[in-house]
């Protein structure tokens, strides 16, 4: 079956080129047209909608940034829903359980196999085909696009029946790493106003049992220079933390630590800084106490 694609941002424009790469003929849409010329320019066929795409692809795969746009884009009106052609939708966006649920109803009732396929690793992931993939919905259809998944994910996990739980466990992922990562930002805020070096923190802690991917990837490879490369913003972040804090409380799990993580990131875009990359908001725990972590490489001293 031909692949269509809807969403060619950050992470969506590296599944197309691996998709193309791989030898698929692939149809996309993206309201951007920026996107959509540049994904044409390396091979892909232009679609006018989602119906319009669903309606010349059997396999049709999301990547979009909110749960509210998937949900629209999926099963509303001119949605991939009202598409003649497509058999397999395959969610690879963080939509969250409760509307996950609701959509694989309504594609269910008009005879859509539906699959849940959050990803993680972010933008560097994606483009190098390393992504882990949390797939949840029918196990022959997981099997139907599994061949798929491997080219945009080198950690394939089929996580069961309900559509759902490949979103629960993609939501507590974030959750955890926002902890860590926020956590980790002001206690090493603290080791440079007390006198140690910022690289040799990071070398310490890496091999000790302080670490996490914060102080393994994204720290070093965001903070340390300055460069704060934007690969997942603060906004989606505290999407994503705030939908999981959502979720538990609707089951009736309480948290109590993790909500203090998104509260720090309500604060940081309340700042300005939800367009910018999840890291960048260390810079509030600098200011506070009066020092920086890391440098750039060409800044003198």
């Amino acid at each position: 079956m031909k692949i269509g694609l809807i969403g060619l941002g950050n992470i969506g424009q590296h599944f197309a080129n691996r998709l193309l790469a791989g030898g698929h003929e692939l149809l996309v849409y993206d309201r951007a047209e920026a996107a959509m010329e540049r994904a044409v320019a390396r091979g892909a066929l232009r679609t006018d909608s989602a119906r319009d795409l669903a309606s010349r692809a059997g396999i049709v795969l999301l990547c979009l940034p909110m749960p509210d746009i998937v949900a629209e884009v999926a099963a509303g009106p001119g949605g991939v829903i009202e598409g003649t052609m497509v058999e397999i939708v395959v969610d690879l966006s963080t939509t969250g359980p409760s509307v996950t649920r609701e959509v694989a109803d309504k594609l269910r009732a008009r005879g859509l196999a539906f699959l849940g396929a959050p990803v993680s690793g972010g933008t560097a992931a994606a483009e190098k085909g390393t992504l882990s993939v949390m797939a949840a919905g029918p196990e022959a259809t997981f099997k139907a696009v599994e061949p798929c998944l491997r080219i945009l994910g080198s950690n394939i996990f089929y996580l069961g029946e309900d559509p759902t739980l490949g979103q629960t466990m993609k939501i507590i992922n974030n959750t955890l790493y926002a902890t860590s990562m926020i956590a980790s930002c002001e206690a090493l805020v603290y080791g440079v106003k007390a006198g140690l070096d910022a690289q040799t923190m990071l070398d310490v802690l890496n091999v000790s049992s302080g670490r996490s991917y914060a102080t393994l990837e994204r720290i070093p490879q965001c903070v340390l220079d300055r460069s704060f490369p934007v690969r997942f913003t603060t906004a989606l972040l505290h999407k994503d933390i705030k939908m999981c804090l959502e979720e538990a409380e609707r089951i009736g799990v309480p948290m109590m630590v993790n909500p203090v993580a998104r509260q720090f990131l309500a604060f940081a875009i309340s700042q300005g800084d939800g367009d910018k990359d999840n890291v960048y908001p260390i810079r509030h725990f600098e200011q506070w106490a009066g020092v920086q972590f890391g440098r750039r490489p060409d800044a003198a001293g």
